[in-house]
């Protein structure tokens, strides 16, 4: 490990340090959060040179968003409980040239981050390889910490997944068996023992607009997708937060949110370059994606500091 790197607390043994179920299982009150998604190094040149697969020479505008996006967080107030980075740290897959740079610096880049802010990493397709090995899963959680993992804040479980071995597990199918009982185990704990809420963290979404929509690059596919929602609706999961479209999207049904984020780097729509604040209340889960701009200059909204000041 290099040096520095210590910072980062890091999932290990399926839980987060400092945030466990013995410390943070009680409501403390309202309390907020920041979900990112896609710094992914490398993707903006790649993107516009139109070379996806074997670009990415170049990761410094990555590098100064992922540095303002650590800026701003740092200057809200009240201070953010956690930062979690849903998936595609870095644009270069497993193996290929440039991931060892891209790595180092994005590290760099998040060291500026409040210390009272930990961070929470998931793995998203970019990280891991389209079809995860067992070697790219050991890889990833040797640099980043564990894959899959549940963690408390304040009352509130929240669980991470790798949805990579969902949409395709062909080379590791003992991992998706064990991350499934894993999840299965969770959701039941969940029934027994309910937290203030359940919410869900994962790189590719279940769906981009509506669950029964068309499988696609940047959804799960339909019997996977069904079969996840039944489980997140029948265990009471309040939302599920995601990234990987480089868009904003999702929609809530049936009383179960999945947000869809855009990008701290590439934009692949109309949004801008931004993260999502959430705010947690006893009973809502309210969020809003806030351009980097705006929050360094404005910070939160007002309307979502008043939840977190007039709420119980």
């Amino acid at each position: 490990m290099a040096a520095g790197e210590e910072i980062f607390l890091r999932a290990k043994g399926r839980t987060f340090v400092g945030l466990t179920e013995d410390a943070e299982k009680e409501w403390r009150g309202p309390f907020c959060f920041i979900q990112a998604a896609d710094p992914q190094l490398g993707l903006m040149k790649a993107w516009r040179i139109g070379d996806n697969d074997g670009g990415g020479d170049e990761w410094a505008e990555e590098v100064q968003l992922t540095r303002q996006a650590v800026q701003a967080v740092n200057k809200l107030s009240p201070r953010p409980r956690f930062m979690i980075l849903c998936g595609d740290l870095v644009h270069a897959m497993p193996g290929t040239p440039y991931r060892e740079g891209q790595e180092r610096d994005l590290k760099d880049a998040l060291r500026g981050t409040d210390p009272g802010i930990p961070l929470v990493f998931v793995s998203g397709n970019h990280d891991l390889g389209n079809t995860p090995t067992p070697a790219t899963v050991s890889d990833y959680c040797s640099a980043w910490g564990d894959d899959y993992f549940a963690f408390w804040v304040g009352g509130v479980r929240c669980l991470v997944l790798n949805s990579q071995l969902f949409f395709d597990a062909s080379a590791c199918p003992a991992l998706r068996d064990a991350q499934d009982a894993w999840l299965e185990e969770q959701l039941q704990s969940e029934t027994l023992r309910p937290s203030r809420h359940l919410l869900v963290f994962q790189h590719i979404p279940l769906y981009l607009r509506r669950p029964d929509e068309d499988d696609d690059y940047f959804n799960l596919q339909t019997a996977i997708r069904q079969n996840l929602i039944t489980r997140f609706k029948n265990a009471g999961v309040k939302a599920v937060f995601s990234g990987h479209y480089h868009r904003n999207a999702g929609g809530c049904f049936d009383g179960l949110d999945m947000v869809v984020s855009s990008a701290i780097g590439c934009q692949l729509g109309e949004d801008t370059h931004g993260v999502r604040v959430v705010v947690v209340t006893a009973d809502r889960v309210v969020h809003r994606y806030i351009s980097l701009d705006q929050l360094k200059d404005r910070g939160m909204d007002e309307d979502l500091k008043q939840l977190l000041t007039s709420s119980t």
